[in-house]
């Protein structure tokens, strides 16, 4: 349905703010503890919310998908952003539809149709035309990170779909957030420490990319993956450097070019390319309609809208 697509959606909206706000109300050169701060209490507020443990196959799968999505993510994509000019990472990392698509292939049997394929493609030109620069320079170290980062979350979200939590929602993520959070706590003190001072402006930060850029935004995430194929939502993920590039337009006062404009025109059109239902012979439904098949992944009821959010 176009709604769940539209929730989704809001999730990558969602982080396209990030860099505005790590830029304008975080300490300078602290990436891994914006990451630690953003998933770890998040995660534990959720957990004392719903207070409902993992149970059997649960808790190991929590731990790696916890892991997967948050606690390996994010350092690889702070060090590619250290490494690399800003457009080369998102460029780089835009190729995880496509990762997407292999691992749907193999773990979850959607074939990988040469519509989907072209769109990838596409969406990864449209981002290099949204923010990569001229004069980028290329670092092996911060291309494998990126690379890394785009397979590590690929590899998360089709194993989000895999394995449909049975925990609600809320219960789900917040394990998710709270295993990556943890795996992120000793990292972030060997590399970085921890700053002096925290102001009341670093806080606000925090707290916005805890409750609105985690919390919320990982929760729509996986309720998105839970109703909709992995390669739908992950392109969907293609939003965030279109956002990011309008914000800082709007807000931060940064050029914009007729080449950008044109780079989120083709973005949008992979998107809604990808996102195009393809009718099955199969008494006429779609792909949505019958679900994953094979894999072990099981369609939900309507009545069951929880995702295996970054749980």
């Amino acid at each position: 349905m176009l709604s769940n697509r539209l929730l989704t959606a809001l999730a990558p909206a969602i982080w396209g703010t990030t860099y505005y706000v790590t830029t304008e109300y975080l300490p300078p050169d602290r990436p891994l503890l914006a990451g630690l701060l953003r998933a770890l209490p998040a995660g534990v507020l959720l957990v004392l919310i719903t207070r409902r443990l993992p149970t059997g196959d649960w808790w190991w799968r929590s731990l790696i998908l916890g892991a997967l999505n948050i606690g390996a993510f994010l350092p690889l994509l702070f060090l590619a952003a250290y490494r690399l000019p800003g457009g080369v990472a998102a460029t780089v990392g835009a190729i995880q539809p496509l990762f997407v698509a292999g691992l749907s292939a193999a773990l979850l049997g959607q074939r990988m149709t040469l519509r989907v394929a072209l769109a990838a493609v596409a969406g990864v030109a449209g981002v290099s035309l949204l923010v990569l620069r001229a004069n980028a320079a290329l670092d092996w170290l911060g291309v494998a990170a990126a690379l890394g980062g785009a397979a590590v979350m690929a590899a998360g979200v089709v194993l989000s779909k895999r394995w449909p939590s049975p925990a609600p929602l809320p219960a789900s993520t917040g394990w998710q957030l709270v295993w990556g959070g943890l795996l992120l706590v000793p990292v972030t003190l060997v590399v970085e420490g921890l700053p002096a001072t925290i102001t009341a402006r670093n806080w606000a930060g925090y707290a916005y990319l805890g409750l609105i850029g985690a919390a919320l935004s990982y929760s729509l995430w996986f309720r998105g993956i839970r109703l909709l194929k992995a390669t739908d939502v992950t392109f969907l993920g293609l939003l965030s450097p279109v956002v990011a590039t309008l914000v800082g337009w709007l807000a931060l006062g940064q050029d914009l070019t007729v080449l950008q404009v044109l780079g989120a025109v083709v973005v949008l059109a992979s998107l809604v390319v990808a996102q195009k239902q393809v009718s099955q012979k199969q008494g006429g439904k779609t792909d949505a309609d019958h679900g994953v098949r094979g894999g072990g992944s099981r369609r939900q009821s309507s009545g069951d809208r929880s995702a295996p959010a970054r749980a």
